[in-house]
């Protein structure tokens, strides 16, 4: 992979790092301002092969989010990099409404694998692009949070976020 830009912005939830690649499609977003914990969500060989730090398309996106324009992140273009059933995953991902959290049975239901409950949480655990693949939006049956790779509280947060404000329609 070429070179790559990485920006940090502040959020309500903390320090929100976006490493874009060369064309601007998101790669990895997170918060966590730790550079080596934003690359170790890629596989060494889809890593950039250099990096500057600049402005990124996306980080606009990420504001008006946070701003309240919870639709914001659905136009921004990223680069996942994985099998057919993961890529098939990502993009259901991106089709969940917000304050309208699925199950991850539920999200197994969607990707036409009622019985793949643990490939439907696996995929939710691989996506790298946070936010903007909003993994988030799969919770446990009953309702509990799950995991997060940036932890619960900003899991619960960006919940909370999306429930008070009504999706446009």
């Amino acid at each position: 992979m070429t070179t790559a830009t990485i920006q940090t912005i502040d959020t309500p939830d903390g320090p929100f790092t976006i490493l874009a690649d060369d064309r601007q499609r998101v790669l990895v977003s997170g918060w966590t301002v730790d550079v080596d914990r934003i690359l170790g969500r890629l596989r060494p060989a889809d890593r950039p092969s250099s990096m500057s730090v600049g402005e990124t398309d996306a980080s606009a996106a990420a504001r008006a989010y946070y701003d309240g324009d919870l639709g914001a992140i659905d136009g921004v273009e990223v680069a996942q990099f994985g099998t057919a059933m993961q890529t098939a995953g990502w993009e259901a991902l991106r089709r969940i409404e917000p304050g309208h959290p699925l199950t991850y049975a539920q999200f197994a239901v969607e990707l036409g694998s009622p019985s793949a409950v643990r490939a439907a949480a696996s995929i939710c655990a691989r996506n790298a692009p946070a936010l903007f693949v909003p993994c988030h939006r799969v919770l446990r049956t009953g309702g509990g949070l799950g995991g997060f790779a940036w932890g619960l509280d900003v899991k619960r947060a960006l919940l909370e976020r999306e429930a008070a404000v009504p999706a446009l329609v």
